[in-house]
């Protein structure tokens, strides 16, 4: 069995020369310098709205073979940390998981289990795939899908991956896919944002879960972000640098109701 995609084109064009057209579209036409990172933050929204800042956070990245993937629930099925047993059929090609990495980091927690509910329609990781594939022809997913769980646990999970990471010495990106604010007008989105924004860049996981919750920012994936800052910390991450801020408004024309994106590298 494989994980058959389900935003294929809604959020991202169907089929490889289609996605491939798009995503050269946004690539400047001088190569972008990569760096290597413990960690990065991109959008996951469709490409039309924040493609181009998803792929110019990937593409100015060293991407490794293994990528995982950690992202918001939006469906409400499955555990609360569910990772994929499967492997995706995507229009550009298969992609396998990482069996091997998959395994170890099972046993490094039980709070992680294997459930495929959770991604069966779940947009936050399939997005960014294709654009990955664009940039490591021999890509492995550790695909994780979170629901709302504590600070406490998030700890937990980053410092399981982090264990993982260390005892498997393999040295894979991370990948927390978020939208920032959901439908305010940008003055007040882009206002939320910043606080929550500071904190990414501040390399505080603590802070973020706090500002997020205590001044209601719906940043759907601020758990998949908390657990990657967590982990790459505990990996020596020392900055957290913003690759762009957008919103919806610029594709669409309206301002009154926006989606905030923003893009990080952080290593």
């Amino acid at each position: 069995m494989l994980r058959q995609p389900a935003a294929a084109n809604r959020f991202y064009p169907g089929s490889p020369r289609a996605i491939d057209e798009v995503i050269l579209g946004f690539l400047d036409k001088n190569e972008l310098p990569k760096q290597e990172a413990k960690a990065i933050v991109c959008p996951h929204a469709g490409y039309i709205y924040s493609g181009e800042l998803a792929c110019k956070t990937i593409a100015s990245t060293l991407i490794p073979e293994t990528v995982i993937i950690l992202g918001p629930n939006h469906h409400g099925m499955g555990d609360a940390v569910s990772l994929s047993t499967l492997d995706w059929d995507m229009p550009q090609g298969q992609v396998s998981m990482d069996r091997s990495f998959s395994q170890a980091l099972l046993n490094a927690s039980n709070l992680i289990t294997e459930d495929d509910q959770a991604h069966r329609f779940e947009h936050s990781l399939e997005v960014q795939i294709p654009i990955l594939q664009t940039f490591q022809q021999n890509l492995k997913l550790v695909p994780l899908v979170v629901s709302q769980i504590s600070y406490r646990t998030c700890e937990e999970i980053g410092a399981a991956i982090a264990q993982t990471i260390k005892m498997t010495g393999t040295t894979p990106l991370i990948l927390a896919s978020t939208d920032m604010s959901h439908y305010e007008s940008r003055e007040s989105a882009s206002a939320k944002d910043k606080l929550a924004l500071d904190m990414i860049e501040a390399l505080d996981p603590a802070g973020l879960y706090q500002t997020v919750t205590a001044n209601r920012i719906s940043m759907c994936g601020y758990i998949p972000v908390t657990i990657a800052l967590v982990t790459a910390k505990l990996l020596g991450a020392t900055q957290a640098k913003m690759t762009g801020y957008t919103d919806s408004g610029y594709t669409s024309g309206d301002t009154a109701q926006v989606v905030g994106y923003a893009g990080f590298i952080i290593s």
